[in-house]
């Protein structure tokens, strides 16, 4: 198992990972969080070399991806950068790319009444506005669970906040800065329930940010 005690805070700059190979030539990956080798909960990084794929497999509780680089394919179509996508238990594929791409991927962490499909294209979707200069891109809700992208402009400040369900950030771009330490694009961190932090960026940044599904 790898960082599946969610009592406790993890922060990782994946830039510094090595690459791990996957049960397919040419799709690799950098695990953040894993129950077991090929099953069960897991967050990674994963990428396909040019012209890759992955044999045909379903899902149980649920695959959750955000396209960071290059294009994502399957039978349903063409995902480009910027591309977040959440397949059910029971959808089935066989992905590939043809130019290569790089993704942010959750598995095995839907609840067992959350089975709603859901693919949105970030580069071309509505943003809202949030608390102070913030901007929002909702992208998924269901119970207690929220999950978004949150534009930062220069110079940002949050107020201090309670993390109710905890909260789990991946930076896309620019640098993330709490009283814990600075993040830079790439990073991956998972707060647990009832912490608290106080964050501000220094420059426009861009990050993922799922609340809520890490206990009551």
């Amino acid at each position: 198992m790898l960082n599946m005690d969610f009592g406790k805070r993890v922060a990782i700059e994946t830039n510094y990972l090595e690459w791990v190979a996957s049960p397919r030539a040419g799709v690799w990956r950098k695990p953040l969080a894993r129950e077991e080798a090929e099953q069960g909960h897991a967050t990674s990084i994963v990428k396909y070399d040019p012209n890759s794929s992955f044999s045909a497999h379903d899902h149980p509780k649920g695959e959750e991806i955000l396209v960071l680089d290059g294009v994502f394919s399957d039978e349903t179509g063409d995902y480009p950068a910027g591309s977040y996508f959440r397949n059910p238990e029971g959808f089935r594929h066989a992905p590939f790319s043809q130019e290569g791409c790089v993704l942010f991927v959750k598995l095995h962490q839907f609840q067992a009444d959350d089975a709603k499909k859901v693919c949105i294209d970030t580069q071309s979707a509505e943003w809202l506005p949030g608390n102070g200069n913030l901007k929002v891109l909702p992208l998924h809700e269901h119970k207690d669970e929220s999950v978004a992208l949150v534009q930062w402009p220069a110079g940002e400040r949050f107020q201090t906040h309670i993390h109710r369900g905890g909260e789990e950030i991946y930076v896309i771009s620019g640098e993330f800065i709490d009283e814990s330490g600075r993040y830079p694009a790439g990073s991956w961190i998972r707060s647990p329930q009832l912490s608290q932090h106080n964050p501000y960026v220094e420059q426009d940044t861009l990050i993922f940010v799922k609340t809520g599904h890490l206990g009551t």
